[in-house]
């Protein structure tokens, strides 16, 4: 029994190994296993102007990240223009971004300037972010330059 249960942990440890293997870059906003939004539907902002979650029977992937979405036709969407539906700075929390750091987007807190969906770490965050939108996003814009190839945690050792 030992040596099956030890087998199937180096199974186990391989499979999770493979998956962070290919899970999305530091410049996307994902879980260890790639999923984008936490399981959001992009294309739902713009469609449905609200947060909706996707199904994980319904998914495509771009930027070796993981998109679900509540409809077929809303992947369809998604996967005929990509770029069209991901948020800002990988999903990454705007107000942060302007700020030089990389924080989690709630889903839950958003807004789409311009035709682009922004994110934001929390309600209190996302309200001061509305205080000076075009100046925030100049801002998360020049720093992206600077910190899309880093990690989180690398941003904040500075």
């Amino acid at each position: 029994m030992t040596k099956a249960k030890s087998f199937l942990g180096g199974i186990a440890l391989s499979v999770a190994l493979t998956t962070s293997a290919l899970a999305a870059g530091v410049d996307i906003n994902a879980s260890s296993t790639g999923l984008a939004m936490q399981g959001y539907d992009p294309v739902a902002y713009f469609n449905a102007g609200e947060p909706t979650k996707g199904s994980y029977k319904v998914t495509s992937s771009f930027d070796d990240a993981t998109y679900w979405f509540a409809t077929e036709e809303n992947k369809a969407l998604f996967e005929a223009n990509p770029e069209a539906y991901i948020p800002a700075y990988g999903g990454y929390c705007a107000f942060g971004a302007a700020m030089g750091f990389k924080f989690d987007g709630d889903p839950n807190q958003w807004k789409i300037v311009d035709d682009v969906l922004y994110l934001n770490l929390s309600k209190d965050i996302q309200e001061r972010w509305a205080q000076d939108i075009p100046g925030f996003i100049e801002k998360a814009d020049v720093n992206w330059d600077n910190i899309e190839d880093k990690s989180p945690a690398e941003l904040l050792e500075q």
